[in-house]
């Protein structure tokens, strides 16, 4: 099993949101290297939901349901997305300003690669990340 971070701004597509549709595609993706991190999962994987530009912090975990496939919002089959389902809210929200503070994360994608909107997260990292959150 692999581990994901994903984001959405809260305004256009929220973790609740997510709770409330039980499963929904991941669309919009329109950048060569978050594509290919959507071709690079596999079902069962779990995902960080990350609420970007209003909260800035990770809210909860999600699981993924389908392997990708051609994006129904678009022609062009360049593009595809994958089905994401709820597991669970984290227990406290873990924020962009605390994972940055964390000396152990100075690696991850989402410090360096802040714009990426599907990225990749070690095993190590999501464990911190847990740890933040009240989780373990």
């Amino acid at each position: 099993m692999a581990y994901w971070l994903i984001k959405s701004e809260p305004s256009t597509y929220s973790w609740d949101q997510l709770v409330k549709d039980k499963q929904t595609f991941w669309d919009g993706v329109r950048n060569y290297a978050a594509r290919n991190n959507l071709k690079a999962m596999k079902k069962g994987d779990e995902l960080f939901f990350y609420h970007s530009n209003e909260g800035v912090e990770i809210v909860g975990i999600a699981k993924l349901a389908k392997e990708y496939y051609p994006d129904p919002t678009t022609d062009d089959d360049t593009w595809v997305v994958v089905d994401v389902k709820p597991v669970r809210k984290l227990k406290n929200p873990v924020s962009l300003t605390q994972i940055k503070a964390d000396k152990r994360l100075a690696n991850m994608a989402l410090v360096r690669l802040g714009r990426l909107s599907v990225q990749p997260v070690t095993e190590k990292e999501w464990e911190i990340v847990l740890e933040l959150a009240g989780e373990k």
